[in-house]
């Protein structure tokens, strides 16, 4: 989460590059990820140093003549010597980034017109000072610095698009558990914060000797979006190099259009694509028609996803709520195709607060995969009343930080302590208790301390075989049949009855609380009794 100190130091460099005359926030957001990118290659290069030491083999992105380029010699330099190197093109530092990478990737595509727009030297110098006072060591802090950063852009918010928090990325990596053998897209990827949280997943869950086994597999093919924006193209390929990506595929492509032909390839999607838009009939996807005739962006991506994803392949997508109850014939039409030709897993339903100061739009988050032959029992509905912040525009964060960040990174083998913890903080956080949930409904343990329709067995077995160690303990003694409880199962036959309606509430049983009231006459007898205290008072103030 981002701290105070954080934010008013990021808008002190904003203030800076508007007192010497740059006012475009896409300017100043490329301009300022372009130095964080070139700050974050010597901070790779300097731990590639202490591996090499240690007997490692490491690459190194610096050669012997390009020393000068690392940020900590570029401090070093007079105010004038260093803005020489940065507007030198032909041997300077940009001519420097746009050949890392392989010659023919697409990293070094998108980066071929990058361009340093810092035209005056103090202003260089003074940018580069008020970064050196940002502490950007942990990879959460510069995401959200990153954030900070992006959420200044012009248009933000414009056509659907919204930034996804952090922590709702990590959760949706988080359930769909990506492994090494996964072939990941976002065909929204923006700034790429999926496929990013996707790499940090799998640093954090697997040995350094497994990625290596899989390097060119993970530099090369793993990880893959599409954006048409040349700015975010070049953000987005700079992300997943920093986060060590050699080669990343990020497409320059309209992922809706007729250009995108791009089928059965995916393991695992992962987006949160623009929401309310429309596009131009005329430069849709045919095959996108044949699965929902539509306009409108948040169904065709639907439908495209259907499409990317291989035999087997899952999907964790954020829907407006819109899709879920929409009575349209393409609305009712790719909600019977996900549910009917394929697998529908889970709708998670979200408050609207969650993309506040943003927007207010209320969303949900949509898995399911792609089987071309149904399979659909029954889907389990989880309705998500808080997550972690206060749900206004200040997010003010409401458990404890250290929570926050560690829910995701465990893939069930949490202490019984840290367990205990979560479902204490389950009232202003309840992200824990989704990801424990999904994960008991996807384990073996699951038959055996419950029915098919979610109702609780009395099992008579050791604790261990029925997993009372790897959940929390409302997980595997929850009524998954309990239609007033936050987490339940609905079967096919009833969404099927209501067209297909994937709306919470549609399913979702209200418990009222009687209220009783004193009589009229009680009520009555009490405000007279006020009115003589209210009198006598006015009397002793006479």
């Amino acid at each position: 989460m981002i701290t105070t100190d954080h934010k008013s130091k990021v808008d002190k460099i904003w203030e800076t590059f508007w007192n010497n005359g740059i006012s475009n926030t896409i300017v100043i957001v490329e301009q300022l990820t372009y130095l964080i990118f070139i700050k974050n290659l010597d901070e790779i290069e300097t731990r590639n140093e202490l591996k090499a030491r240690r007997g490692f083999e490491i690459k190194s992105i610096f050669g012997t003549k390009q020393q000068q380029f690392r940020w900590k010699n570029l401090k070093e330099m007079s105010v004038d010597e260093r803005h020489q190197l940065f507007i030198d093109n032909k041997d300077g530092i940009f001519p420097f980034i746009r050949n890392l990478g392989a010659e023919k990737s697409m990293f070094a595509t998108h980066m071929r017109n990058a361009s340093f727009g810092i035209t005056k030297p103090q202003l260089l110098d003074s940018v580069m000072d008020q970064l050196e006072t940002i502490d950007m060591n942990n990879q959460d802090a510069k995401g959200d610095i990153y954030e900070y950063m992006l959420s200044k852009m012009e248009g933000g918010g414009t056509s659907g698009q919204f930034r996804t928090p952090r922590h709702i990325i990590k959760l949706m990596v988080a359930l769909m558990e990506p492994s090494l053998e996964d072939s990941i897209c976002d065909p929204s990827a923006g700034t790429a914060g999926f496929l990013v949280a996707a790499k940090e997943y799998i640093d954090q869950h697997y040995s350094f000797t497994e990625i290596d086994d899989h390097r060119e597999y993970l530099d090369k093919k793993m990880f893959n979006g599409m954006e048409f924006d040349s700015t975010m193209l070049r953000i987005a390929s700079m992300n997943l190099y920093l986060h060590g990506v050699q080669e990343p595929n990020i497409y320059d492509v309209d992922a809706l259009s007729k250009d995108n032909s791009v089928a059965d390839a995916y393991s695992l999607i992962l987006a949160n694509p623009p929401f309310k838009g429309k596009i131009d009939k005329e430069t849709i996807s045919p095959s996108l028609k044949n699965i929902t005739n539509t306009t409108k962006t948040e169904l065709l991506f639907l439908a495209l996803m259907l499409r990317q994803l291989k035999t087997g392949g899952r999907a964790a997508v954020i829907v407006p709520d819109g899709v879920l109850f929409g009575s349209s014939n393409a609305h009712k039409g790719i909600r019977k195709e996900i549910i009917d030709n394929h697998k529908l897993e889970a709708v998670i339903s979200m408050p609207s607060g969650v993309f506040k100061p943003y927007a207010g739009v209320s969303t949900a988050i949509m898995i399911f995969t792609k089987t071309n032959s149904g399979g659909t029992d029954y889907v389990w509905f989880y309705d998500m009343k808080a997550d972690g912040k206060s749900l206004d525009d200040k997010r003010n964060l409401l458990v404890d930080e250290e929570l926050f960040d560690a829910f995701s990174q465990s893939k069930g083998d949490f202490s019984a302590k840290k367990l205990e913890q979560m479902a204490q903080a389950h009232e202003n956080f309840n992200l824990p208790q989704i990801l424990d949930h999904y994960r008991y409904l996807k384990s073996d343990y699951w038959g055996k301390m419950h029915t098919k329709e979610g109702d609780v067995l009395q099992v008579q077995d050791t604790p261990d075989n029925l997993g009372f160690d790897k959940f929390m303990e409302n997980t595997y003694t929850h009524n998954y049949s309990d239609r007033t409880s936050q987490s339940f199962l609905v079967p096919l036959r009833e969404i099927t009855e209501n067209d297909w309606d994937l709306s919470i509430n549609r399913y979702k049983e209200i418990v009222y609380e009687e209220v009783e009231y004193d009589k009229p006459e009680v009520i009555l007898e009490r405000i007279l009794k006020l009115g003589e205290e209210r009198n006598a008072l006015i009397q002793k103030l006479r």
